[in-house]
Formats: structure tokens, C-alpha cells, sequence
């Protein structure tokens, strides 16, 4: 065949070649020629003998497609930094840390087939239910999705902790941040935090943790169904609240925990992040790269976010409406408030912030108040001495007398006995009573 008689040379090969042709052919001097191909003249008697027993292909180099024997393979060494450092992460994550933190690039179809050869990694099939497919929204800020992944981020270093993460159902932008429990604070308190960095959003999905819904069961007399606090401040920012039945039905948000969980935990660990407050800046750096890597341009590209133009501490915040006492105070969680202001009403409401401070209104108008530490001691009232056993008697027809002591005539006996033996009102001896 042709192809058989193809020999594959380099150009410096077939420098050398023309060189040692000159030579073979009496037209060209060894020594010229060792001085043209900047070889001796020995190695140039060699490479003649060579091409005179093997044609031209005994130009070639003897190494050419050979590994070397004194460097360990490449795809050796690449599995065992797989064993001693990288042991659980997945061969994507893997080969973005080997160009990342080693320095050297390789495909991650080719280092999933190493792992995979070596038993270091199984393939996985997925088996997916059939579900109907929702495209996603035109706009950004559109629909925001919210929850919160409870796990053990810091992979026992630290406590564990709560993500409340959040994202963009039109582009897929992510922001998050971590907290010691999933809550009405937390909740409000990272929805501030978006709202300051980004705005408003048209609507938030969500599920129906007892955080964002209420489930006091509504009365036959009530005008409205009950409502949680988070959902309240959200009526109160003009949020539309849509609550998902299933974990399904908000996947972007539980796919995104389940990416989290892998590469942010693998991520804090090799930069050993151990407490909630290092976690947090640690998300101030990586949210911004992993949104410019993993974001999409939305189908429409006008952004729907509102800009803030009230105070985000009067609406996301505990209300409570309590009574307002006569002497003007008003008792929470165990606590007594004196209100200084002249405020002529039968309740008001009380706003606990997030940061643990408290504010007072009534009618919008915010009141002034005090808290008292220490309450006034009712005086107790003297009791006149009385002997041992000659106590007060109730009448006959007290109460706590039950109905079968009229029946059994004790009634009658008892008011004949308290007639002939009535109770001193003095001290006396026994001598003065007989």
C-alpha cells in the first residue's frame, strides 16, 4: 500500500537527512556536515551506518513515542493526586482544581475515564421521573427563588449551620448566606441583604416551611386567612408570594443545594473555612465568580428589580399588636415598657428589628419608651392573729359547701353549733373563753 511507504519526519529530521544524503553521495565532508547538523563527527558516522541498514526512517530519533523511564506517567501521577488530595470530589471539580492549584491542564472526559479505570470513580445514571418541563422566565428579577439547606457545611470543623440561598429563576444568579437556624430573622434578614445589593423582585417562590406560611387553622368567623410574618413584610413590599408543592416544582433552587453541598463544602475546606462569620466573607468572593461562570442571559433584557424607596427596618421586622395597659405600658415576652408619650388608645404595635432592638407605634408615629427593670412591691395586707384551730368560717351558703351537705342535715347542726360557739375576735386565753 501507499501509505505504508509514508515516513513521518520533523524538520529538523529532515535537515539532518539532506546533510547525511550529501555525505553518503561524496559531495559533502564529514566534518562539514557534523558542523551543518551541530552534531560530532562519531554520531554522524552512526546516523550513516544507520540509514545505510534501515533507509531513511533510522534518521528518526530512538526515544520518539516511547515514555520516559525516569518520570513517573502522567496519567500515575494524575490518579494518585486524586488519592491523596482530591479523594471525593467529582471529575469536573477535579480537573478545575488541577488547573487551579497544580498548574497543568487535562480533559475532564479523559480524567473521568482514569478514575473510572482505576476504580477511583463510578459512573452514575441518573434515572429521571417524568415531569413537566417549565421554561424559565423572560426577565430578570422576575421570580426569585428562596430556601434553605440545612447541612454540615463545615464537615465537623464548625456547628452546623443553614444556608438561605437564593436565586434568579431568569438567569440563574445566586446569592447566599449562612446562619445558625432557618427562620423569621434569618429569612428577613438575608432578604434585606439581597434587596439592598440587587432590588425589589416581582415575586418569590417558595415552600411551605412555617416560616413563609402559616398553618393556624383558619376559624368559620375569620374575614382572612392567617399569615405568617415573612409572608407579611412581603405583602407589605409589594412581593407576590407563590408557595411550591413539591421540592420539585422549585428545582432550580434544590439543584443549586445539591451543587453547594459538593463544591462550596470542598471549596471552605481546602481554605479551611470553619465558623459561620469566615463562611460569609468566603461567599462574598465565590458568588461572584461562580455567577459570572454559571449565569445565563435572560430572554428579555430589561430588569424588573424596584428600587428601594422605603425603610426596610419598619417592614422586615416582627409585628405585634399588644394592649396598651392604663398606666401606659405595655408587657413582652416577660418584659414591662413604660411608653413616655401621651397616647390615648386601646393597643399598639410593637416592631422587633433584626438586630434585637425594639420600636413602639401607634398610627405610623413612632413612641417613645423606657423599659422598667424593677416593679413596684404590692404592700401585703395584715391578718388579724387568730388561735389554732378557731380559723375564719364561711357562711352557710358559700359555694365550696357541695350539695349533698344540705341533704345530709349537717347544714342545720353546723349553724346550731356556730350559734352556741361563736368566734373571738380578741386574744384570749382559754380560761377568759370558758
Amino acid at each position: 500500500m501507499a501509505g505504508e511507504d509514508i515516513i513521518m519526519l520533523r524538520q529538523k529530521e529532515l535537515k539532518r537527512l539532506h546533510v547525511i544524503r550529501k555525505v553518503m553521495e561524496g559531495t559533502l565532508r564529514q566534518k562539514e556536515a557534523a558542523e551543518l547538523a551541530s552534531l560530532s563527527e562519531r554520531q554522524i558516522r552512526r546516523i550513516i551506518k544507520r540509514i545505510g541498514e534501515e533507509g531513511d526512517e533510522g534518521i528518526r530519533h530512538r526515544s520518539r513515542g516511547k515514555p520516559s523511564k525516569r518520570k513517573l506517567p502522567f496519567k500515575q501521577r494524575t490518579v494518585e493526586l486524586y488519592r491523596t488530595t482530591y479523594p471525593d470530589f467529582g471529575p469536573t471539580l477535579f480537573t478545575e482544581k488541577l488547573a487551579e492549584r497544580e498548574g497543568f491542564t487535562v480533559s475532564r472526559e479523559t480524567v473521568r475515564t482514569w478514575l473510572v479505570e482505576t476504580g477511583e470513580w463510578k459512573a452514575h445514571r441518573k434515572r429521571k421521573a417524568h415531569r413537566q418541563w417549565r421554561e424559565r422566565k423572560d426577565h430578570y428579577g422576575e421570580m426569585l427563588q428562596m430556601d434553605g439547606s440545612h447541612h454540615d457545611w463545615f464537615e465537623g470543623r464548625g456547628p452546623k449551620c443553614v444556608l438561605m440561598g437564593y436565586i434568579d429563576d431568569a438567569t440563574g444568579r445566586v446569592y447566599g448566606r449562612f446562619y445558625d437556624y432557618e427562620g423569621t430573622i434569618p429569612a428577613m434578614d438575608s432578604l434585606k441583604r439581597y434587596i439592598t445589593e440587587y432590588g425589589i423582585p416581582v415575586s418569590v417562590y417558595l415552600d411551605k416551611h412555617t416560616t413563609y406560611k402559616s398553618w393556624v387553622r383558619r376559624d368559620d368567623f375569620q374575614e382572612r386567612e392567617p399569615i405568617s410574618q415573612f409572608g407579611r413584610a412581603l405583602s407589605e413590599l409589594g412581593v407576590r408570594k407563590l408557595h411550591a408543592h413539591s421540592p420539585q416544582a422549585k428545582g432550580r433552587i434544590e439543584r443549586l443545594f445539591n451543587t453547594f453541598q459538593d463544591r462550596v463544602v470542598k471549596e471552605m475546606r481546602l481554605q479551611d473555612v470553619s465558623t459561620i462569620e469566615d463562611a460569609n466573607k468566603f461567599l462574598v468572593s465565590y458568588l461572584p465568580v461562580y455567577n459570572e461562570r454559571f449565569s445565563v442571559t435572560p430572554k428579555e433584557g430589561e430588569d424588573l428589580h424596584r428600587t428601594v424607596s422605603i425603610d426596610l427596618d419598619t417592614v422586615l421586622c416582627v409585628k405585634t399588636e399588644r394592649t396598651l395597659k392604663n398606666d401606659h405600658t405595655i408587657q413582652l415576652n416577660g418584659k414591662l415598657y413604660q411608653i413616655e408619650d401621651n397616647i390615648r388608645a386601646k393597643r399598639a404595635m410593637v416592631e422587633e428589628l433584626i438586630d434585637g432592638s425594639m420600636r413602639i407605634r401607634h398610627k405610623g408615629v413612632q413612641a417613645a419608651f423606657h423599659e422598667i427593670t424593677q416593679r413596684p412591691v404590692k404592700p401585703e395586707k395584715e391578718r388579724p392573729f387568730l388561735p389554732r384551730g378557731k380559723g375564719h368560717r364561711p357562711p352557710l351558703g358559700h359555694a365550696w359547701r357541695p350539695p349533698w351537705f344540705k341533704r345530709s342535715g349537717k347544714e342545720e347542726r353546723c349553724g346550731n353549733m356556730e350559734k352556741a360557739q361563736p368566734l373571738p375576735h380578741s386574744h384570749s386565753t382559754a380560761a377568759e373563753e370558758s
